[in-house]
């Protein structure tokens, strides 16, 4: 786009005629306020820029009606930046009529966008039907007031903060740091004070929310269950706060903050055929397929919901329960007219329950019927067909809601399992097995009882003569246990990796306690292979290695189908090999889950897209909003409300991704900061110490393993690592992999160095 847009203004009548010249500066124009979806209306609508009264840039036309427009019209004065077109990037213009210096013209440019900037707020909040030059209502009196705030300055000779600006940005730090509305009244008044007396600041908490009112969002409160007081005043047994999703879905099409990343999932591609979204997966196309007019239209909506309950008082306070369902957006179209499909559901196992209508409880009942069933054996031949009609009359305890929606027969996938409860669950099993924790542990004297009726193995049988039962190799004895413990307390991780988990150990009871979903899933993948090596005999350290890297793998960010279908086949294997080890009572419901976790992640795409640690942490969030413990739905409410004007508000602050943190992480260094182009790469990720300096000299151990980490992870030697295995190879030909690194790891380092000396 050109720089000198006079042609706006000059060329459009010569000869008496309209210049072919400005038509054609016409039709690129809007061609470039097209290629700005967010500033896109129903898909080829845009405001209107000529001189009548009613467009302006604030009525919405089509492109052929706005070209229309122009030609009898002519455009609005002074629209040299085509900010309601999309343009982010201030042009500057010298005119010969006018003489200006550079710092004048920042100074102009920065007040104009300034003051636009937060117009164009309130007209985003309020909608493309609402026009500012019309008589006002009651509900649009909110946006008129916040306009007329948007031209005052919060005090005489104050070019940076109007009255809305500063009224926003203090509610976004209340929002940002979870401040009390008593501290945000006494920092009001204590900036009073710093402030001239005939300031326009907000004075407290209620004068800034009755301001800044219209940039909130509608919510529903519905009760059901009446029951009947003294005074005959009626009171619902159960609430329901409803935040209705569509003014949600119009507010981030307005913002050019989210708006124009919500058409990735279309324009991404995949790379070696790897799932890196959802879009990616079978489901997804599969549903496209069965709905092309959906699909057709790339700006339609796929949501995931999740669900589950959570205790606000803590497991000592009120016992009470309290259930939040979100909607999660998987592309976000920027139309304000679409349409949605939910995709799949996301919950723990009891949840799965509740949303889908098959039983997960009552296992006993179901086994002792089992037979009387009619289900045949999995080798059986006619197996598949017969148990399949069996299992649609069987199982259910209703009939899921989800069954009214029109399409929902036609999904591969509508209910997932929880990858992150299941991993936990086995992990608990496993650890808790292992290292016998009393109350926890599998390996019981009832299941020892019951070990040889499902099961042959007299060896670890009760002795009859001492009424003793044997030890069991897969349990570690208590020197084993501490060696363990003490080396997870000297574990140290990288800053945000995980949490500390030395915290979590229990030297005298010799256990580990207070692990959280996150610390389980970080044990399980990475340490507890490494915890159990030199403690457990292969053929059993080797099944838990292999449950170990199954999820390691199944959880990766990327994942190709042939990667989940040979998951798909191990999985089974290793759970027969699990259970040639552990009692049968170790082998719960949870322990099968994992058969139908690789065939999920094929069909609904990777796992971090459809588990729960989003909604864990979200209710992490919500549970810190609870002010009022009297009116836990109603606090919560409010703070989410007050949260969502103050996002929407902080799009409009400064340039840049608004959805990013305005603060550094702790420890956080950015590669701009490195400026040597000839430093290895293995020490170029960013990165500071922690705490005070300290030197000490390295073991000879410490000082070999530091060594050969360098060498092994280092781009730049690995050509030499090639060379040496291939001469390794040729000088012992029945070397196996395992024996080459083996052998790479003890004599690498000393054939580096006198290889590059010489």
């Amino acid at each position: 786009m050109e720089d000198d847009r006079e042609w706006m203004y000059e060329g459009q009548i010569v000869n008496g005629m309209f210049s072919n010249e400005w038509g054609d500066k016409v039709d690129e124009f809007v061609v470039f306020a097209l290629r700005h979806p967010e500033c896109v209306n129903g898909g080829t609508a845009i405001r209107c820029p000529c001189t009548l009264v009613k467009c302006q840039n604030k009525k919405f036309l089509n492109v052929e009606t706005v070209k229309v427009h122009l030609y009898r019209n002519g455009f609005v004065p002074d629209y040299y930046v085509w900010i309601y077109h999309g343009e982010k990037q201030v042009h500057q213009r010298c005119s010969s009529s006018v003489r200006v210096s550079v710092s004048e013209t920042d100074q102009m440019v920065s007040d104009n966008m300034n003051h636009t900037t937060y117009h164009r707020m309130v007209c985003d909040a309020a909608g493309p039907e609402f026009n500012p030059d019309e008589e006002p209502n009651a509900e649009a009196r909110n946006f008129y007031d916040m306009i007329r705030a948007g031209d005052k300055p919060v005090y005489e000779g104050n070019s940076k903060h109007t009255q809305l600006s500063a009224a926003v940005r203090m509610l976004e730090i209340k929002c940002r740091h979870r401040c009390s509305q008593a501290w945000f009244d006494d920092m009001s008044n204590f900036i009073q004070e710093l402030l001239p007396q005939d300031n326009l600041m907000p004075l407290d908490f209620y004068s800034t929310k009755k301001l800044v009112r219209g940039l909130g969002l509608p919510v529903q409160v519905r009760g059901s269950g009446n029951r009947l007081y003294i005074r005959k005043l009626k009171v619902p047994y159960k609430k329901m706060h409803y935040f209705p999703i569509t003014p949600r879905l119009q507010r981030l099409y307005a913002s050019t903050a989210t708006a124009n990343e919500m058409r990735w999932h279309l324009e991404h591609h995949m790379e070696d055929g790897k799932m890196c979204h959802p879009s990616d997966a079978p489901a997804w196309k599969h549903f496209d397929g069965c709905f092309p007019d959906f699909s057709s239209e790339v700006r339609n909506v796929r949501l995931g919901l999740f669900a589950n309950g959570f205790q606000p008082f803590g497991q000592s306070g009120q016992q009470y329960s309290l259930w939040p369902v979100v909607v999660t957006s998987y592309n976000l179209p920027p139309d304000l007219y679409m349409r949605a499909a939910l995709m799949w559901t996301i919950n723990d196992f009891p949840a799965y329950s509740m949303m889908s209508g098959w039983s997960t409880t009552g296992m006993d009942e179901i086994l002792q019927d089992l037979n009387n069933r009619g289900l045949r054996k999995v080798i059986d031949v006619v197996a598949e067909v017969v148990n399949a009609a069996i299992s649609k009359t069987c199982g259910w305890n209703k009939r899921s809601i989800f069954w009214d929606l029109p399409y929902w027969r036609e999904h591969l996938l509508r209910h997932n399992l929880d990858v992150m409860h299941v991993e936990k669950n086995v992990f608990d099993n496993i650890f808790n097995t292992v290292f016998n924790i009393p109350g926890k542990t599998k390996d019981t004297y009832k299941s020892r009882d019951e070990l040889n009726k499902y099961c042959r193995r007299p060896q670890f049988a009760q002795n009859l003569v001492t009424s003793k039962y044997p030890d069991v190799p897969f349990v570690l004895n208590k020197s084993q246990k501490k060696d363990v413990l003490e080396w997870v307390k000297k574990l140290r991780f990288p800053d945000g990796y995980a949490s500390n988990l030395g915290r979590c150990v229990d030297a005298n009871k010799l256990k580990m306690f207070g692990m959280k979903s996150h610390d389980c899933h970080v044990f399980m993948q990475r340490l507890l292979p490494i915890a159990l090596r030199e403690f457990l005999p292969n053929r059993i350290w080797e099944p838990i290695t292999e449950i170990s890297l199954f999820f390691k793998q199944l959880t990766s960010s990327s994942l190709t189908d042939e990667e989940l279908r040979n998951l798909d086949e191990q999985i089974p294997v290793i759970l027969c090999n699990l259970e040639k080890i552990f009692p049968p009572s170790f082998f719960d419901s949870m322990e099968h889950l994992p058969v139908h976790l690789a065939y999920e992640a094929r069909i609904a795409g990777p796992v971090h897209y459809h588990w729960m640690y989003p909604p864990e942490r979200y209710l992490r969030k919500i549970k810190h909003k609870i002010m009022n413990k009297a009116q836990v739905e109603g606090s919560i409410s409010i703070g989410y409300i007050m949260d969502e004007a103050a996002k929407f508000a902080s799009f409009y602050f400064k340039e840049g991704d608004p959805t990013l943190p305005l603060k550094e992480k702790r420890n956080e260094v950015y590669l701009d900061d490195i400026v040597n182009d000839d430093m290895f790469e293995i020490f170029k990720p960013p990165g500071k110490a922690i705490g005070a300096e300290g030197k000490r000299y390295l073991t000879d151990n410490e000082y070999t393993a530091a060594h050969l980490y360098v060498l092994m992870n280092c781009p730049e030697v690995q050509p030499f690592i090639d060379i040496f295995v291939t001469e390794k190879r040729k000088q012992f030909p029945n070397l196996n992999d395992e024996a080459v690194n083996a052998v790479t790891e003890q004599e690498f380092p000393s054939w580096f160095e006198k290889y590059v000396c010489s």
